[in-house]
């Protein structure tokens, strides 16, 4: 049982679904107060998080709906809004080793797992675009100015931190714009057209080139479809 921290874009198909199946046992478990697995790490470091379980279950689920499949499953719980369970059973970086090690004669996720702590920002600068721009600039800076394991360590844990708050509706719209920029070319539409739009229309037609298009850079985001996962 398990239910990872790190993007669901990392996880491919069968670790996808597999997390929204142990998700959803979870949430059984603690709504109906079962006994099976209810003492399991995984199960007691979300006891009390049930704001945290439902918006990991968006997560999953808009990556899910990015891939082509349709979730009608809704997660009620509520508990403790904002919060998220403050342990990891692995690290992010540990998990992303973890799938490496999984994956290595198995079919990969949408997003490339990461050989370096640039090519983890790289993935994610986007989502942390849409957040904190001083965040944005002082990541950005300190991964081309180091290297090595410790460097994926950190930057890993503070990217998974970043990402478990809600985008700036503000700061969304910059960074889909910029994202448009890569698949800008492959529509008929005007920028005037694409400025007008709303955000999550502008998402889903920056999904849909980016996907058809076979745009690498935006299909190794994070935010093609974290975003989608917030109310906006």
């Amino acid at each position: 049982m398990r239910i990872w921290d790190i993007n669901p874009g990392y996880l491919n198909r069968q670790s996808l679904l597999g997390e929204h199946r142990e998700l959803h046992g979870i949430v059984s478990i603690i709504r109906h107060n079962k006994k099976g697995y209810s003492r399991h790490p995984e199960t007691l470091r979300w006891m009390g998080y049930g704001w945290a379980l439902k918006q990991r279950h968006k997560l999953l689920v808009a990556e899910m709906v990015l891939r082509g499949y349709i979730d009608k499953s809704p997660v009620l719980l509520r508990a403790n809004a904002q919060k998220w369970p403050l342990v990891f059973i692995d690290s992010p970086a540990s998990q992303l080793s973890i799938l490496a090690e999984k994956y290595k004669n198995l079919e990969a996720g949408r997003i490339s797992l990461p050989k370096n702590a640039q090519q983890l920002w790289a993935q994610h600068k986007y989502s942390v675009m849409a957040r904190d721009t001083a965040a944005y600039q002082d990541i950005g800076k300190w991964v081309t100015s180091t290297t090595g394991a410790k460097a994926l360590e950190d930057v890993s844990l503070e990217l998974t931190n970043l990402l478990r708050s809600p985008p700036s509706k503000k700061l969304l719209r910059n960074a889909l714009l910029h994202m448009w920029g890569y698949v800008s070319d492959y529509s008929s539409a005007t920028n005037k057209n694409i400025a007008s739009l709303p955000e999550r229309k502008l998402l889903i037609k920056i999904q849909e080139l980016a996907l058809s298009s076979r745009v690498k850079y935006l299909t190794d985001s994070t935010a093609l479809s974290e975003f989608d996962a917030w109310h906006y």
